[in-house]
């Protein structure tokens, strides 16, 4: 279809080697490869601001592909205040008014999928399958929004005064603050962004600095989508580093701050929101673990685990980073997933093909290099995989350790961003529960069994200990309708469908008067 340019009033990304920032670097195909997909996406990313460059570089060939600027402080202080004018009118239009806005950037994103989904993966690394799947979840959640703008329902509640009405309603909670990661640029932001939308609030967004390019292409669309409806200030970009971020938990004026990053920066985050008592949605490490017992359909499960523990390269928050197989089945699981290991292609995300592209920086890769060394040290043995490819990115071999007991291999409790896979023989469920439930974070899980009497177990109470679990379906892809999040170190927040609507406003309760008399509750008797 025809892509219209959107109009931008403010300085755009060029490919200017005169410019200081705005040039690209490195071989033609890598600076033409960004050029022509914002073309085909038809936006001019805007770059108006005043501080230190936020530099996309390609993971695939370590060349800078794009750029646009931090903003200043003042630059940031302006803009939440333009967010906070738009709040005054915009938490007192309908809710489904308001839903009109978030069904116009769905279409918006509809019309530019496979361009959006293509520059997400060229500044992530995943593969193009993956990066226009991101941009199908923004689509998704756009709907969900949509629908669930006639649907913020409150309570009635039985009052025990006669002629009372006791209600609970649910108002907008003011400006959200959304600090999102690399590895998913712009989908949690939907996740985010859109239900706090139809909620009445204005979203103030701190991307990651790995990807401006992806969140500067997004934001030109919300742009388009504000000018339309009069929605300025509802959606709005706030790019920069670390500084950016504390502007935001700091700032008084911003109630609610959703995090989505590491667990070290999660507790600091944590810490200075409530250090002026305000809110804040934590979606942190995973090291999601998967169990599979005698009795398990082996192919459905060396399919998910493949997927689990490879795709993205092992950068998802529910990649699969620990595996319990019980012993009758473990020779075969374990020579199963070598095969399939060794049949990933490995190289450039948007080639047909390929099922694993780079990690995200040489830092990255080097964290990579740590833990199999780590976990040589202590005991484990790497049966396939494990080296760091001699080429041009950011690139590495998915790795397979076989781990002694989990309780004397330390490297399988922190969570490694990369496609390394540990994998532990357990002789029953009770041990692999025990094992599984040991490590401080709890994202995703899930059991390849066909017993009915162990699926029930791994889902009760008695169970996985996180806030996902699966039974025959591995630890990632997570589909927008139920509510995304983990407990422990994870955070405890929740995200996308269900109820996680309420995160992103303010419970009211109210009661009703609607009789001559002034009974008071708990049938108290006071004055005349």
């Amino acid at each position: 279809m025809a892509v219209t340019r959107l109009r931008q009033p403010r300085r755009a990304i060029k490919a200017s080697p005169a410019a200081d920032c705005l040039r690209y670097d490195g071989q033609k195909m890598t600076r033409e490869r960004a050029k022509a997909i914002l073309d085909r996406l038809g936006v001019a990313v805007a770059d108006d601001g005043g501080g230190e460059p936020l530099e996309s570089v390609d993971p695939a060939s370590g060349r800078i592909q794009g750029c646009i600027h931090a903003l200043t402080r003042a630059q940031y202080d302006a803009r939440v205040l333009t967010a906070l004018r738009r709040f005054e009118e915009w938490r007192m239009r309908p809710a489904p008014k308001r839903g009109e806005v978030v069904r116009r950037l769905g279409e918006l994103l509809r019309g530019h999928k496979e361009p959006l989904g293509e520059l997400v993966s060229l500044e992530t690394g995943k593969i193009r399958a993956e990066g226009v799947g991101e941009v199908q979840e923004m689509i998704d959640i756009c709907d969900f929004a949509v629908g669930l703008s006639r649907q913020l329902h409150g309570l009635t509640i039985a009052s025990e005064r006669p002629r009372h009405r006791l209600t609970e309603q649910w108002h907008p909670l003011g400006a959200v603050g959304i600090v999102t990661a690399f590895n998913f640029p712009v989908a949690v932001w939907t996740w985010n962004a859109a239900l706090a939308a139809v909620c009445g609030d204005v979203c103030l967004w701190k991307p990651s600095p790995l990807t401006p390019l992806s969140s500067a292409a997004v934001q030109a669309l919300c742009d388009k989508v504000a000018a339309e409806h009069g929605a300025d200030g509802v959606f709005t970009l706030v790019p920069g580093g670390s500084e950016a971020g504390a502007w935001l938990c700091d700032d008084p004026r911003v109630p609610l701050v959703s995090f989505t990053g590491s667990i070290a920066t999660g507790k600091t985050v944590a810490a200075r929101v409530a250090a002026r008592l305000g809110r804040t949605l934590l979606e942190l490490g995973g090291n999601n673990g998967v169990i599979v017992l005698d009795d398990a359909d082996l192919d459905l499960a060396v399919r998910a685990i493949t997927f689990g523990a490879v795709g993205t390269a092992g950068q998802r928050c529910t990649s699969t980073r620990r595996l319990f197989v019980q012993r009758g089945v473990a020779p075969s699981v374990i020579d199963r997933l070598a095969s399939a290991y060794r049949t990933v292609r490995i190289g450039d995300p948007l080639e047909d093909g390929v099922l694993m592209g780079p990690l995200i920086t040489r830092a990255a890769v080097d964290r990579y290099r740590a833990a199999l060394a780590a976990a040589r040290e202590q005991g484990g043995k790497v049966v396939c995989g494990g080296r760091v490819l001699e080429r041009p990115g950011n690139f590495v071999e998915p790795a397979l350790v076989l781990a002694p007991r989990h309780d004397a291999f330390p490297i399988a409790w922190e969570e490694t961003f990369a496609p390394i896979l540990y994998v532990f023989e357990v002789a029953d469920l009770d041990e692999a529960l025990r094992a599984h439930n040991a490590v401080t974070q709890g994202l995703s899980s899930a059991i390849f069994t066909d017993s009915l009497r162990s699926a029930e177990l791994f889902l009760s109470p008695a169970g996985s200990d996180c806030g996902i679990a699966n039974v025959n379906a591995g630890t990632s892809g997570a589909e927008i309708g139920g509510a995304f999040g983990g407990e422990k170190e994870t955070g405890g927040g929740r995200e996308s469908g269900s109820d996680a609507w309420k995160a992103y406003m303010r419970r009211q309760t109210s009661t009703l008067n609607w009789g001559r008399d002034l009974p008071l509750a708990q049938g108290i008797a006071f004055g005349t």
